[in-house]
């Protein structure tokens, strides 16, 4: 590292040092060696060195929480100044227009957190509008920097941004001492929009998005291509998506031709959105379920089934190590009964979205699954989250969205 650092300096142990060095940008509590006399405020940058002095990367410091610093540069010679910032969103935003079609940067995400080194920071793009989500203090501290920067990139490439709304309801704030509230980040000079709702399209389908109240940011828009996925063997026919929450999934089935589709979600709020967005597409092949899918797939069961292409795109059933167990238990459950419903022969899409339900485990119920229901599965397609949700290797974290066609015969 250079001689001369501004930066308070950290020394972490060798497995931190090796965890650092194999691109992973954490640095846990417990693996400091060494701090500074003074300890540096909150949510400032420092820098961070193997046991032996050598220079690891500078990231922000969170004193709160047990990941004490998140790397965003490994760079000696970078400086942290507006114009480093205005690269990197630069940078998110090219990589963006490089993997998705251009009918799809009006809905997409934007910022992935770590995987576009903005640690702690999720941004959203709903037409007009950009939907923030902000869990590391350092992040939070950037705002007034960032946010006006995010804007003005979009705008210079010729794209409508009116306006930043921030969804930062989030409990997990709490492990960075951050309160959590939503509302308008006002960009300087400028009057937020009036409405916190707006309308997207992606995959030819039109949606309501209300951002203010809306699970997350206001819309799950990893599956994208997934639901085309979907909505290429839909024609002709009967699908039910479980979970629907605002209809995607079905939306797209019905969209791509099934001859019906039966949305169902326990929520009533869900089911009149997922409503609402059929009658805006102008889809009559559809019909509405309020109804839990873990007493919804028995009720089936002993009615008998009108259905032969099943959709499982549940929340995720566990945030943590600890559920994990349980949460397998949970996916099996649902993905048995649903291959006893289906026809032999009929389809199955079934998706995860939890980081801790590894694919290993997810595999590992579908075998068990499929065994217990005496059925075997014919694999059409594995696939991941959208690439505005980028892998980035090295953070399995970022690594989450597990998603499986089958035929089930």
């Amino acid at each position: 590292m250079k001689a001369s650092r501004s930066y308070p300096c950290y020394t972490v142990n060798q497995k931190a040092a090796a965890t650092l060095a194999g691109g992973h940008p954490w640095l846990y509590e417990n693996d400091i060696l060494a701090q500074p006399d003074e300890t540096p405020e909150n949510g400032s940058l420092v820098d961070l060195v193997s046991p032996k002095g050598s220079y690891l990367g500078t990231g922000f410091l969170s004193l709160h929480s047990k990941i004490r610093v998140r790397l965003i540069s490994r760079n000696a010679n970078d400086t942290f100044d507006p114009a480093f910032w205005r690269r990197r969103v630069e940078y998110a935003w090219a990589y963006r227009k490089t993997v998705l079609q251009p009918q799809d940067l009006t809905a997409c995400r934007v910022i992935f957190g770590e995987a576009d080194q903005f640690p702690g920071l999720t941004v959203d793009r709903f037409n007009n509008i950009l939907v923030t989500q902000t869990l590391s203090v350092g992040m939070e501290r950037l705002k007034p920097i960032l946010f006006p920067l995010l804007a003005e990139v979009l705008r210079a490439d010729g794209q409508t941004i009116d306006g930043i709304y921030e969804r930062n309801d989030e409990a997990l704030r709490a492990k960075e001492g951050l309160e959590q509230n939503k509302g308008w980040f006002v960009l300087p000079g400028e009057e937020p929009p009036a409405s916190t709702q707006t309308e997207i399209c992606e995959n030819g389908v039109y949606y309501h998005v209300d951002f203010e109240n809306g699970q997350k940011t206001g819309f799950f828009l990893d599956q994208k291509y997934n639901r085309q996925a979907v909505a290429r063997l839909a024609a002709g026919h009967t699908v039910l998506d479980c979970f629907t929450h605002t209809g995607s999934f079905a939306l797209n089935a019905a969209k791509g031709g099934a001859a019906r589709v039966t949305a169902a979600d326990i929520s009533a709020d869900a089911i009149a959105m997922a409503q609402r967005n059929a009658a805006r597409n102008g889809l009559t092949n559809m019909d509405f379920l309020c109804e839990d899918t873990f007493e919804l797939l028995p009720r089936l069961e002993k009615e008998g089934s009108p259905y032969d292409f099943i959709i499982l795109d549940p929340p995720a059933f566990t945030k943590s190590r600890r559920t994990v167990e349980n949460a397998m238990r949970g996916y099996k459950e649902i993905n048995y009964r649903a291959m006893k419903l289906l026809p032999r022969g009929g389809y199955l899409a079934t998706a995860s979205c939890s980081h801790f339900a590894t694919e290993e485990l997810f595999i590992k119920m579908l075998r068990s699954a499929a065994r217990d229901a005496g059925r075997q599965l014919r694999q059409i397609e594995v696939r991941q989250q959208a690439p505005d949700h980028p892998i980035l290797w090295g953070v399995p974290e970022t690594n989450y969205l597990k998603f499986f066609l089958f035929q089930v015969i």
